[in-house]
């Protein structure tokens, strides 16, 4: 919501202090499967590099096939370029420094989210399954447990 971006008023009967205090404002974190311009990678404004990590394709690729879209086009393909890198956002300092897997699993779920979905359902099936095996282990009438709990004591 809109209001949620704007400082909450002290209302109460008590002075007011003569130094502000900062204010607090609420701030939405960073979306990971947002395009945003790659300023730190890029080389003119960023777009290439922000393609490529939306993407997942290497950086290099994107270029030439960029350049390639350039001269195929006669230049009809630069006005879009400038308004992307006018219009889109540039990434924010949080995700500049994520992790190669945290990189991979975003551009995947980017890619296909039913798919990554999917995924993450079948790994916590696993982990349940796992985790019932546990239980069942420690629950049931396990003698030679029983026998080392009780050595152990």
């Amino acid at each position: 919501m809109a209001y949620d971006r704007y400082p909450v008023e002290r209302r109460s009967n008590q002075p007011q202090p003569l130094i502000e205090e900062p204010q607090s404002y609420s701030l939405q974190p960073a979306s990971q499967t947002r395009f945003y311009r790659d300023k730190h990678n890029g080389k003119i404004m960023g777009v290439c590099a922000g393609i490529a990590d939306y993407t997942g394709f290497d950086v290099a690729l994107v270029r030439i096939c960029f350049l390639a879209a350039v001269f195929m086009s006669g230049g009809s393909v630069l006005p879009f370029y400038f308004i992307a890198g006018w219009v889109a956002p540039t990434k924010p300092r949080e995700l500049v420094d994520q992790r190669s897997e945290d990189r991979q699993f975003w551009q995947g779920v980017r890619a296909s989210p039913t798919r990554a979905a999917r995924d993450i359902r079948s790994r916590f099936k696993d982990i349940d399954r796992r985790l019932a095996d546990i239980e069942s282990y420690v629950t049931t009438e396990n003698r030679t447990l029983a026998r080392e709990i009780e050595q152990l004591r």
